[in-house]
C-alpha cells in the first residue's frame, strides 16, 4: 500500500463496540482456531474494547469463557472441556444467537473458526439469520474458498493458474480403488514430477495431506484424506516450488490493500501441520525475494481471486513459485492469526500493528453490516 493510501486510511482511534470471539469449533482444525482466537481477544482488549470469548466444543456446543479470561500460555487442549475454565455452557447454537443478538449494544462478532462449520460459510449463514455484523467474507465466498475442487474449477474458468487436478470421491474409492489408482497413474504418466499432493478438499492447516511419492503411496495417502472429507484432490506436484502469501484486506474491490509475499520455508518435504505448527521447524520471511514483475503479478492475481470469489473483509492468497512460474494454490477467507500466520504480520509495510490489523477487520464488518442494512427491502419497498 503507498503512504498515500496508508494517509487516506488514517489511523484509527474510535472506541470499538462490544467484541464476541468465536474459536474452538467443531472442526479438525479447533486447536489451531483457539490460538487464533485467543491472541485475536488479547489484543482487542488490550486495545480497550470490551471482548467476551465464546468456545464452540467439537460438538458444536457454545460456551461463554469469563469475562477478561485470557489464554495465558494454556494448551490450546485445555479448551477441549470449557467447563473446566468456569465457562458458562453448553448452549445449543440457537439459543446462543439469540443471546448474542438481545446484548445491548449488540456486539460485533469476530470468527475466529478455521475450516469446516466456521469457514465454509455455515456459521456466517447463522449469523447472518440472526442479524450480526461479522467479520470476513459472507456465505457464497466463505463456501467457495474452503472447497478446494470448486475453487479450482472457478480460477480455471476464468483463466487463472492453478495446478493440474483430479477429484476422487469416497464412495468410488471405496468401490474401486484398482480403477482409481490406475487413472491417477494414467493422470501423471509422462509428467516430469510423478508425485501427487493428496488432500481433503474442504479443510485447511494441512490436515490430512500427504505428498504421494509413487502408486504405492496412493492407498494411504487417499485413507487419510478420507478421514476428514468424502471427496479428496490429487495435485500434481510442482518441484521446488516457493510457499509465497499475499495478504488482501477490503471489502470495496476498487479498493483492495494488497502486502506482501511472505515466505514460508518448510522444515518438512512440503508444508504439512507439523512443519507448520511445531516450533522452530519451518521459517517465516514477511519480505520474499522476488522480481518486480513476479510482484506485480502476484497482487493483481490476488485481486482478481478476491474479487471472483466477492470476498469481503480479509483474506490470504497462497501461491506455489517455481522460477517465473506463478500458480494460485488457494484462499483462505479465515487465516490464521497465530505466532506463526504471516496474514497479520504481512500488513506492517502498510503501517498496521497486529492490533490494528484486528481493529481494521472489525470496522470492516461494521461497514458491510452497515452496507446491506442500507440496502435491505421490506414488502412495501418491491414493485408491485
Amino acid at each position: 500500500m503507498t503512504d498515500a493510501r496508508a494517509a487516506e486510511r488514517g489511523p484509527d482511534t474510535a472506541p470499538l463496540p462490544p467484541i464476541a470471539v468465536l474459536l474452538g469449533g467443531p472442526s479438525a482444525e479447533h486447536d489451531v482456531s483457539i490460538v487464533s482466537g485467543s491472541s485475536i481477544a488479547d489484543a482487542l482488549a488490550a486495545d480497550g474494547a470490551t471482548v467476551r470469548q465464546i468456545v464452540l466444543d467439537l460438538a458444536g456446543a457454545w460456551w461463554w469463557l469469563p469475562a477478561g479470561h485470557r489464554r495465558d500460555g494454556r494448551p490450546a487442549t485445555a479448551y477441549d472441556d470449557p467447563a473446566t475454565m468456569g465457562a458458562d455452557g453448553p448452549h445449543l447454537p440457537g439459543a446462543a444467537l439469540d443471546r448474542l443478538a438481545a446484548e445491548r449494544p449488540v456486539p460485533v462478532v469476530v470468527i475466529a473458526l478455521h475450516g469446516p462449520f466456521g469457514e465454509d460459510g455455515t456459521i456466517q449463514a447463522m449469523l447472518d439469520a440472526a442479524g450480526l455484523a461479522y467479520t470476513g467474507s459472507g456465505v457464497a465466498a466463505s463456501a467457495l474458498g474452503m472447497d478446494k475442487a470448486l475453487f479450482k474449477r472457478m480460477c480455471r474458468g476464468l483463466g487463472l493458474p492453478v495446478m493440474d487436478w483430479r477429484e476422487i470421491r469416497h464412495d468410488r474409492w471405496r468401490a474401486d480403488p484398482d480403477g482409481v489408482a490406475r487413472e491417477l497413474s494414467a493422470f501423471v504418466a509422462g509428467a516430469s514430477d510423478s508425485r501427487l499432493m493428496i488432500k481433503p478438499a474442504r479443510l485447511g492447516s494441512s490436515v490430512g495431506m500427504t505428498l504421494a511419492h509413487d502408486s504405492g503411496e496412493l492407498a494411504g495417502a487417499l485413507d487419510l484424506a478420507f478421514r476428514y472429507d468424502s471427496l479428496a484432490l490429487a495435485e500434481t506436484y510442482l518441484a521446488g516450488a516457493r510457499d509465497l502469501e499475499i495478504a488482501i484486506i477490503g471489502n470495496d474491490p476498487a479498493r483492495l490493500e494488497t502486502y506482501g509475499p511472505g515466505e514460508i520455508i518448510s522444515g518438512h518435504e512440503f508444508y504439512d501441520y507439523a512443519a507448520k505448527y511445531t516450533p522452530g521447524l519451518s521459517e517465516t520471511s514477511t519480505r520474499a525475494e522476488v522480481s518486480d514483475g513476479q510482484l506485480a503479478v502476484m497482487h493483481k492475481l490476488a485481486r482478481d481471486v478476491y474479487r471472483a470469489i466477492g470476498a469481503e473483509g480479509f483474506a490470504r492468497l497462497d501461491f506455489l513459485v517455481s522460477g517465473e512460474r506463478i500458480v494460485v494454490s488457494e484462499i483462505n477467507t479465515i487465516p490464521g492469526f497465530t505466532p506463526i500466520s504471516l496474514f497479520p504480520t504481512l500488513p506492517a509495510d502498510g503501517g498496521y500493528t497486529f492490533t490494528d490489523v484486528c481493529r481494521r477487520i472489525v470496522r470492516l464488518a461494521l461497514e458491510r453490516q452497515a452496507g446491506r442494512s442500507a440496502t435491505d427491502l421490506t414488502p412495501t419497498d418491491l414493485p408491485r
